[in-house]
C-alpha cells in the first residue's frame, strides 16, 4: 500500500490508527526484529523494532503512546 500523502502531517487520526496498528503488529507480527529505512531517499530515517531495548538504553526512555 502506497500513499501519495508524503507532503502532509499525520493528522490525530492517522497518527492514532498508525499507533494502534504498530501494537498490533508487536503483538502478533514482530518475531525478533525488524529493520526499516523510511522517508525521503536523500534523508532516510531508520527505525529498528526488536522485542529489547537497545544496548545501554534505558528502558524507562522509550515512550508508550
Amino acid at each position: 500500500m502506497r500513499n501519495e500523502r508524503h507532503d502532509e502531517p499525520l493528522s490525530d487520526v492517522e497518527l492514532e490508527l498508525f499507533f494502534q496498528y504498530l501494537h498490533r503488529y508487536a503483538i502478533h507480527d514482530l518475531d525478533q526484529w525488524l529493520h526499516l529505512r523510511v522517508g525521503n531517499a536523500d534523508h532516510p530515517v531508520y527505525v529498528t523494532l526488536s522485542g529489547t531495548p537497545a544496548p545501554a538504553a534505558d528502558p524507562s526512555a522509550y515512550l508508550r503512546p
